[in-house]
């Protein structure tokens, strides 16, 4: 039976005490970076076990200023940098190695979890390649050991992997600059904002001058570097705040949506989820299915058009960044990404958010249900 009512896909789950805690801030006379966002890095490197945590203005942020502290642009010699990353990903991610003025490197990604494969990384090395910018999709880390040991700086976005550990190790202090999101559909969601985190001194105070030219002490200042409007407010960091109290309630909700997904679709052929490496702590930021044309009945686009009739939201995480526009135009010379591009045609985003009911992810199960009987 369709849904009386419109399923959302991934709604923040927000309270009273959200509310509470922004008007609270603006009773301080806070409105800009103040004392919340200095405890939210503070909370937040105890929370990943990195010794720096510095709050932007967005994940997008986080992850161009870790680059320019990185150095990564032109070089002295007028080539660009190269950074290597995957195709499997938001365009921000490709977007900030453009705007630090490198050369975004696209290689194919592993098929069981869509996540970069370290084998095509180290194949598309060259003596302009600066560094490399792995995603951590729907919340799985990639698999960062063989990255790590190709020797070369790394800035993870980890937009999706807020709660997410690798070999047991949080992350946060394992490369030299990781980066998380706190936009509205995130895992803590402040609507708007950013964190870097990482172990290295010499990068944290770099990413410090970056993000925000002060006044400091009096009316006399000065600069040592140009650097950016990127800090975030004390609005958001009080959101981000009472988001990170309940995240462990929040992850609950979300592994437990998981497991309702993974038992209701078990029996459905042609619909499988991304692999879950039980090696790692998965974040159950996303759930994202590939669907078989062919043994499901029907595309993606079908499945997706259906269960709109059906009054259910879904998205797609996400679309061959290297066949968007932009990156096909300005480089034609990008190879074939043969994994990625067929992804790019299968993959679906299912509903998934500590707001919603357990009632709200059997709907979705069941609509995926029907539409697979009447296709097949």
């Amino acid at each position: 039976m369709t849904r009386a009512t419109q399923l959302g896909f991934q709604p923040p789950a927000l309270g009273e005490e959200e509310i509470a805690a922004v008007a609270e801030t603006l009773r301080s006379g806070w409105l800009t970076t103040g004392p919340r966002t200095a405890l939210l890095e503070e909370r937040m490197a105890a929370y990943l076990e990195a010794k720096h945590v510095l709050a932007v203005a967005s994940g997008t942020a986080a992850m161009h200023l870790s680059l320019v502290a990185l150095g990564v642009g032109q070089a002295e010699s007028g080539e660009r940098d190269e950074v290597i990353t995957s195709p499997i990903t938001w365009p921000a991610t490709a977007n900030v190695i453009v705007h630090a003025g490198a050369t975004p490197v696209f290689v194919d990604v592993r098929p069981s979890d869509l996540n970069i494969d370290p084998a095509q990384v180290e194949a598309a090395l060259t003596p302009r390649t600066k560094a490399i910018l792995p995603v951590h999709l729907a919340g799985q880390p990639c698999d960062l050991d063989p990255i790590w040991a190709l020797g070369l700086p790394v800035v993870e976005d980890a937009a999706h992997a807020a709660e997410s550990a690798y070999r047991g190790r949080k992350l946060g202090g394992l490369s030299d600059a990781t980066c998380f999101s706190l936009y509205a559909t995130k895992n803590i969601a402040a609507g708007e904002g950013g964190l870097v985190a990482t172990d290295r001194d010499d990068l944290a105070n770099a990413v410090r001058n970056l993000r925000l030219m002060r006044r400091g002490d009096g009316s006399r200042y000065d600069i040592t570097v140009p650097g950016y409007k990127a800090n975030l407010p004390d609005v958001l960091a009080a959101i981000a705040l009472v988001q990170l109290d309940k995240l462990p309630e929040h992850t609950a909700r979300r592994r437990r949506q998981f497991e309702l997904y993974d038992a209701g679709l078990a029996g459905v052929d042609g619909i499988e989820p991304l692999a879950r490496d039980g090696r790692d702590t998965h974040a159950f930021h996303l759930y994202v299915v590939r669907i078989d044309p062919e043994r499901f009945g029907a595309t993606r686009d079908d499945v997706q058009r259906a269960l709109a009739l059906e009054r259910i939201s879904t998205s797609i995480h996400f679309l061959p960044v290297h066949r968007l526009t932009w990156y096909r135009e300005r480089y034609p010379e990008q190879p074939p990404l043969p994994v990625a591009e067929r992804a790019g045609d299968e993959i679906l985003s299912l509903p998934l958010s500590p707001a919603h009911t357990e009632d709200d992810i059997r709907d979705v199960i069941d609509a995926i249900q029907r539409i697979h009987a009447h296709r097949s």
